[in-house]
């Protein structure tokens, strides 16, 4: 089939690929499996540690190790499919997760699991780079604009699926799979999807692409690691002080990275703009990422919750964020910084009422009710804070690094997410308190708050 030649606004000439639409909608298929994987497991977390005899540990590194595989890839990923062709990494990416999965759904220990996970995540962070990617070298003017737009609706209704989707299988019991069916359903999905791509997907890459540092990608995954390692494990461990210093450790193995640039792009963390909003990010995914696990494991645990139950009134939060998302970067255009901060405090506002309610219930079953209100603000504030922020800061970054920069944003966001299973997690399971837990959730939303006032003050 043909292939038109046309000239871009910038006046670099391209090729427009005719099945380029058909080639969006299967990667976006693709991603939507990562999108909805980081929720799908939160619901049936309760379900699957009684099913393999799980500790609170355990729990959270099924959570943790996928964040933490998909953050200290996802860089390195980036760039190998810029400089070595995309389509490569994309079918390897989708094959090793379908793969992964099928391991999660057959894991018959909590260590197979935890290893499974991780490889879940690795391959996830290799295939969702080259999705973005490959959308900026096949789509141009108002057609990009159409395909971001519809990658955006993917990834906001992934979080509902996600918490529906998980609920129902694990109720469902589908041939006594249970928790399993949370894993294996991406099994028939990936294949698809690999056999679409082969077909659909054209190959493409970048011409001017360095050479990944894989080097320093294996530093920072060590870093990495070594930060949250002590954070999930040191309750069990007596809290040693060597635990400490492999946290410190952690932490300034990541800081070399940065500082030396190679992985992470250095001249980008030097702009105001996109360090603090780095830091929002972080914060922002610590806080949710800790709240949904203790939440999923109180209603289920302590309030006798079925699995779908939960899943329906944790949708609540995500419906609160598509009533907020299409006006918040009209909005943020306006009012710059103001927006996401607003956003940072009402979320703090929704999971304080949260709180309210779940401590007012306590030790009593509790109806749904008084937990939908909370959750609504919540989602709300999120709508505010996350839509714009990537515009916000991604924006403040170098055209020439805006590859980088979104991927170091990228993985802000999943190590930020690792750290909050395993900090508000362990502050949780210390005596399954959410008087031990919350505050460090509000505390997260707030130091969000006061980090986004140093974001712009006005329109972009």
């Amino acid at each position: 089939m043909s292939t038109t030649t046309t000239t871009a606004a910038a006046g670099d000439t391209f090729t427009v690929h005719p099945r380029r639409w058909a080639a969006a909608v299967v990667m976006m298929v693709a991603a939507l499996m990562d999108l909805v994987d980081v929720t799908i497991v939160n619901v049936a977390l309760p379900s699957l540690g009684r099913g393999l005899g799980a500790s609170e540990s355990a729990l959270q590194w099924t959570v943790s190790a996928y964040l933490l595989g998909f953050a200290a890839t996802l860089v390195v990923a980036g760039r190998l499919g810029d400089r070595y062709g995309r389509k490569a990494f994309f079918l390897g990416g989708t094959a090793g997760f379908g793969l992964a999965s099928l391991a999660c759904g057959l894991a018959q220990s909590p260590g197979q699991l935890i290893a499974a996970r991780a490889v879940q995540g690795v391959a996830a962070a290799v295939l969702m780079p080259q999705v973005l990617g490959s959308f900026q070298s096949l789509f141009r003017g108002r057609d990009r604009g159409k395909v971001f737009g519809m990658y955006g609706a993917v990834a906001g209704f992934a979080s509902a699926i996600g918490l529906l989707l998980g609920g129902v299988l694990t109720d469902a019991d589908l041939l006594g799979l249970g928790w399993r069916s949370v894993f294996l359903v991406n099994v028939p999905v990936s294949l698809l999807t690999l056999v679409a791509a082969v077909v659909l997907v054209p190959g493409t890459r970048e011409r001017a692409a360095v050479r990944p540092p894989l080097l320093g990608g294996l530093v920072l995954a060590a870093g990495l690691v070594a930060v949250v390692l002590p954070l999930v494990q040191g309750r069990g461990w007596g809290w040693p002080l060597w635990g400490w210093g492999l946290l410190a450790a952690g932490a300034l193995a990541v800081a070399g990275v940065a500082a030396r640039g190679s992985v992470l792009p250095r001249r980008v963390l030097t702009v105001p703009a996109f360090s603090y909003g780095l830091a929002v990010q972080l914060l922002f995914a610590l806080g949710m990422q800790g709240f949904f696990l203790v939440l999923a494991i109180w209603l289920q645990g302590g309030q006798g919750y079925t699995p779908t139950q939960a899943g329906v009134l944790m949708a609540a939060f995500s419906a609160g964020g598509f009533l907020t998302a299409p006006a918040a970067e009209p909005l943020a255009v306006k009012l710059g910084r103001y927006v996401p901060t607003a956003g940072a405090l009402l979320m703090a506002g929704g999971y304080g009422w949260v709180w309210y309610a779940m401590d007012a219930a306590a030790p009593v079953h509790t109806g749904a009710w008084p937990l939908v209100p909370g959750l609504a603000v919540a989602g709300a504030g999120l709508g505010l804070l996350v839509v714009p922020l990537v515009g916000i800061v991604l924006s403040a970054a170098p055209a020439e690094l805006a590859g980088g920069a979104s991927g170091v944003f990228s993985t802000a966001q999943q190590f930020g997410g690792a750290l909050g299973a395993a900090a508000i997690g362990t502050a949780y399971f210390a005596d399954l308190s959410l008087d031990a837990a919350m505050p460090w959730v509000l505390a997260a939303y707030a130091g969000a708050a006061l980090l986004g006032l140093r974001l712009p003050a006005g329109g972009r």
